[in-house]
């Protein structure tokens, strides 16, 4: 299961990957590297982290393949991306969920506490998204005020963990946690829900020298 998991994580994060670089009208090169870094960037700090070696697309050295699969297609087949594009949380969402509920279930494996592997699951989920915006020149949404993105990943994670623990509903934790991770962030982005800032107005940050 968690191998199935895990492919389709890939598989989804690498399309939102593709299309927001299509989105960026990048060539070939760019898209291909922009989905590498959105669908292992944050499996790759979960890895470091948790100190596993080989990280896991090295691992599973067919997921850079099929990363690379995808790129090109999308690339040969320009109307696709571009007609496809207005559906861009919906891999988004997807891999928000699988990666989330993935990270999560390695870093128990692993041996680590509760808590610290919601954090690791919720890592897992949204660090690839935030190094995808880094290299688009865009404020990442988990840093800024958006709709709900780590929140969905670290409730969910939680889910997956109370719902695993539990012998009699252990066998429905991921695809229960991945429903709610995916289902939550879709919401968040139709309606426009956001965590409330902290901290005072402050204006004219940009004149500080």
């Amino acid at each position: 299961m968690y191998r199935v998991i895990e492919l389709l994580a890939v598989v989804s994060s690498a399309f939102y990957g593709v299309l927001l670089a299509r989105r960026h009208h990048m060539d070939f090169v760019g898209v291909f590297c922009l989905a590498l870094v959105v669908a292992f960037g944050g499996g790759t700090l979960r890895d470091l982290f948790l100190d596993r070696h080989p990280l896991f697309w090295i691992r599973e050295e067919h997921y850079p393949v099929i990363v690379f699969v995808i790129a090109l297609i999308s690339s040969v087949l320009k109307t696709v991306p571009v007609y496809l594009e207005r559906y861009l949380s919906i891999p988004d969402a997807l891999g928000l969920g699988l990666f989330s509920v993935a990270g999560t279930s390695a870093a128990i494996d692993e041996g680590t506490s509760w808590f610290v592997a919601s954090l690791l699951g919720t890592v897992t989920g949204t660090f690839g998204g935030v190094m995808g915006d880094v290299i688009c020149n865009r404020v990442p949404s988990l840093f800024r005020p958006a709709p709900l993105f780590a929140t969905c990943s670290f409730v969910g994670s939680w889910i997956y963990i109370l719902m695993r623990s539990v012998p009699s509903i252990e066998a429905f934790a991921a695809p229960v946690a991945i429903a709610f991770i995916v289902a939550f962030r879709l919401i968040s982005i139709r309606f426009h829900l956001y965590l409330p800032h902290v901290g005072d107005e402050v204006s004219d940050l940009g004149q500080i020298d």
